[in-house]
């Protein structure tokens, strides 16, 4: 499964992105597309540094009230990936991107990055807890509390 994901992340997507690059400087010109680019790279930043800036003055508010930042800790991954994805060209990256930043869109994708982690972390992907391998010797014994 990680070969596939790596496959697609390295070879997908810039095909992906030449394509669309393509497609769009027939129809719009080529320096139509590439001030398009550059727009999208700056209102990503500006973006960024709005939510992060949000984002960061909600943790350390949890923070200060002693609660767990959960939400606010995905928030900042998300905005920090969507970030990256802004900054890079291409119009797929960028629409992408702009999904993980925009605050509406955001929770769709926590729930997604909280349901992906919670399975990587119990082990409900591979059927098992975590720990010890299975299946070895077993150590028979008594167990002495001190």
């Amino acid at each position: 499964m990680l070969r596939v994901l790596l496959v697609v992340a390295f070879v997908g997507v810039p095909l992906l992105e030449i394509y669309l690059l393509i497609v769009v400087g027939r129809v719009i010109g080529a320096w139509w597309t590439l001030l398009l680019l550059v727009l999208a790279s700056v209102l990503g930043a500006w973006l960024v540094r709005r939510e992060g800036g949000r984002t960061w003055r909600a943790l350390t508010e949890a923070l200060r009230t002693g609660r767990m930042p959960a939400r606010e800790l995905a928030d900042g991954a998300l905005v920090l990936i969507g970030g990256t994805l802004m900054l890079t060209p291409g119009f797929a990256t960028d629409a992408v991107g702009l999904l993980l930043v925009l605050p509406f869109s955001r929770p769709v994708a926590r729930r997604a990055l909280t349901a992906a982690v919670s399975r990587r972390l119990l082990g409900t992907d591979t059927g098992r807890r975590p720990g010890p391998p299975t299946g070895g010797p077993v150590v028979r014994g008594d167990v002495v509390d001190e």
